[in-house]
């Protein structure tokens, strides 16, 4: 089972590898991951580390001439996005010190109110790319795959497939919790027994 990291440890990681892992998320959708993952050297040479403050300070030009460079995924919306979510990384820093004490501090029993943040000040981080970006930095989320739904499905949590309304969020998030309360299991630990139990 996978394990959610703490406050303390989610504030050590360095923003440049939380812009990555929102980089790789942006770029691995539509996409096969592999596909991502054997290039991903290119990806931190053309980004050069995902240094926040350069990403954010490229020009137009610039952001045009690194999404031909065939090192990487050639897509210049998504490139344009990584330059966006470095914006948000610097606003983080800001108002938190950093994107993990951001993270850290943002209470587990509003995991949804968290995807809905990253969703409105994010850029492509909506949907199941929040959901793993969130997943892959350590802090703990649950992830509405297929089978998570189809399990919350059965047990009569929601009544749809592809839950996307706040309600059924809302539903969904307080079965998390009433789990968790009686289990003492982590979220991310619950998401994947409910996957399992059903594929």
């Amino acid at each position: 089972l996978p394990k959610a990291k703490t406050a303390r440890q989610l504030a050590n990681v360095g923003d440049d590898r939380y812009l990555a892992e929102m980089a790789a998320c942006i770029f691995r959708a539509g996409f096969v991951w592999r596909v991502v993952q054997n290039k991903w050297d290119g990806f931190e040479e053309v980004f050069n580390g995902f240094l926040p403050i350069w990403v954010a300070s490229r020009s137009p030009e610039q952001l045009e001439e690194m999404a031909s460079d065939t090192r990487i995924i050639r897509n210049l919306n998504k490139v344009k996005a990584v330059q966006d979510n470095a914006l948000l990384v610097l606003d983080l820093q800001r108002e938190y010190g950093s994107v993990g004490k951001f993270l850290g501090q943002w209470p587990q029993d509003d995991v949804i109110g968290l995807w809905q943040y990253l969703k409105k000040h994010g850029s492509r981080l909506g949907g199941n790319s929040g959901q793993y970006f969130l997943r892959f930095t350590g802090k703990d989320t649950f992830i509405l795959s297929r089978d998570v739904c189809a399990a919350l499905k059965l047990n009569g949590v929601i009544d749809r497939d592809n839950p996307t309304a706040q309600r059924d969020l809302r539903k969904i998030q307080d079965a998390f919790n009433a789990m968790h309360a009686e289990s003492g299991w982590q979220l991310c630990q619950l998401s994947r027994m409910l996957a399992m139990s059903i594929g």
